[in-house]
């Protein structure tokens, strides 16, 4: 948990806090988490959805912590403040001010963390880079993720997630990049947004903290590219560059292919061609990668070097990741898409398991509720028939509320089960599944069926 070395008096300086009976002078990392403490940490008692870092300050200065920031509360090792989330804001706007590194902000509907992946490898090849965690994407993720940013860092990558309008812009006006990066939109958080235009004029939000002369590099592959165009605009940023399969992009990716748990495609830019591969599958992974290539070319990064980073990168826990269980003579293959799940990343990767074979038992999809759709949930989810058909599914296992309407919608033969929870999907599951099988579990993360890959991995021994 590498942080930037800040002295005692920089964090009372930044967020004008009131020190009582702190010892340490210097603080080298920040967390909000009292089990993850690194090197002289300060520990921000920030208040989440579930738990007040305040019921955890004396845990947290038990376990090492040198320092605690909150906004209440008495005794020694305690900064105060009048809000730790706000003090929390004011180190990262701090961190940001002192660097000098070349500063990525993404978001997009569906591949924002997978495209920050990508990010980091390309710009850990080139120099040195300090990227968001996990998804830490949101009004505390981001600041968090800011404030620990070392001094030293070339190249930073910040993810940038919202669920309603007016969320993102406060976090790309902290962040300030230089290149704000949108993957896609589609059809996610509907319930609070209402259509595909507010989705994208909610993501087009980032523009607003890009920095002056800097760029915004957008997916041209959906109908909403017009929209972002204007936003972008009107925001004043100085260069836009799209990319995407979509004819005409100044980034255009070609001959895309899948072999396997590699894909290959041939990108365009300009006069220039580039053979792009990744170890991953999907036409929605390359052009993730095609994003990274682009905002990699465009931070003065030689295109080979970024080529030579991608063709390294796999894909992520949760997230496409393939997992081979069991004996090498007859196996089984796990494809965990469980972190989450919306009709666009749903598709692709129902395509991308058209392409999977099981010669030694049966194919198997286990899919869990698109959450956040609101009153168009139910269509959307029926509408995913045709794509469970053409997966070459031999079983479909479905699980959520929302899944009744796919499996009204799928043939009798292809369809097995429906329930309404993830626990009381678990037995049947398990007892279903088979060393020589193919299944692919895949749903939002807030349907829990990171719990149903865990026991599959534990059931049939990951090897």
């Amino acid at each position: 948990m590498p942080q930037p070395p800040c002295t005692l008096d920089a964090v009372l300086e930044a967020t004008d806090g009131r020190a009582e009976g702190v010892e340490a002078t210097e603080i080298n990392s920040i967390s909000i988490d009292s089990r993850e403490l690194g090197p002289d940490a300060l520990f921000v008692a920030i208040k989440g959805d579930r738990f007040d870092g305040h019921d955890f300050v004396d845990t947290a200065l038990a376990n090492g912590a040198v320092a605690a920031l909150v906004s209440r509360g008495e005794g020694p090792g305690r900064i105060t403040v009048p809000d730790a989330l706000e003090g929390l804001v004011d180190l990262a706007r701090a961190s940001r001010a002192r660097s000098r590194a070349l500063i990525v902000g993404v978001t997009g509907s569906v591949g924002k963390t997978t495209t920050k992946e990508a990010l980091r490898i390309v710009f850990e090849a080139a120099g040195e880079t300090h990227a968001s965690i996990k998804s830490f994407n949101n009004h505390w993720g981001v600041p968090l993720m800011l404030a620990r940013m070392p001094e030293t860092a070339q190249f930073g990558v910040f993810e940038m997630g919202m669920n309603a309008p007016d969320e993102i812009r406060p976090l790309s006006q902290l962040v300030r990049p230089h290149i704000g990066v949108i993957t896609t939109i589609a059809p996610a958080h509907l319930e609070k947004l209402g259509s595909l235009e507010a989705i994208a004029r909610a993501k087009a939000e980032i523009f607003e903290g890009i920095e002056p002369g800097g760029t915004a590099v957008i997916n041209a592959d959906h109908p909403q590219i017009g929209l972002l165009l204007e936003a972008a605009a009107a925001a004043g940023v100085a260069r836009v560059v799209t990319f995407g399969f979509a004819r005409g992009s100044d980034w255009q990716l070609i001959e895309a292919e899948t072999a396997g748990e590699r894909s290959f495609a041939t990108v365009l830019n300009g006069s220039d061609r580039y053979a792009l591969t990744i170890g991953v599958a999907g036409r929605h992974m390359l052009s993730n990668a095609e994003a990274a290539l682009a905002v990699a070319t465009l931070a003065g990064v030689a295109p080979e070097i970024a080529l030579r980073a991608l063709a390294g990168f796999g894909p992520q826990p949760g997230r496409g990741q393939r997992i081979v269980l069991g004996e090498k003579e007859k196996s089984l293959l796990l494809i965990d898409e469980s972190y989450n799940a919306n009709t666009a990343s749903m598709t692709a990767a129902l395509d991308v398991f058209a392409s999977v074979s099981a010669p030694d038992g049966k194919k198997v999809v286990v899919l869990g509720d698109m959450l956040e759709l609101g009153e168009a949930g139910p269509a959307l989810h029926a509408g995913l028939a045709d794509a469970v058909h053409a997966s070459g599914a031999d079983k479909v296992y479905l699980v959520g509320s929302n899944m009744a309407r796919l499996a009204e919608a799928l043939p009798g033969s292809m369809f097995s089960r429906h329930f309404t929870s993830v626990d009381l999907a678990l037995p049947e599951l398990l007892a279903a599944l088979a060393h020589g099988d193919a299944v692919m579990v895949k749903g939002s993360n807030g349907v829990g069926l990171s719990r149903l890959v865990a026991a599959i991995k534990d059931q049939f021994q990951q090897r």
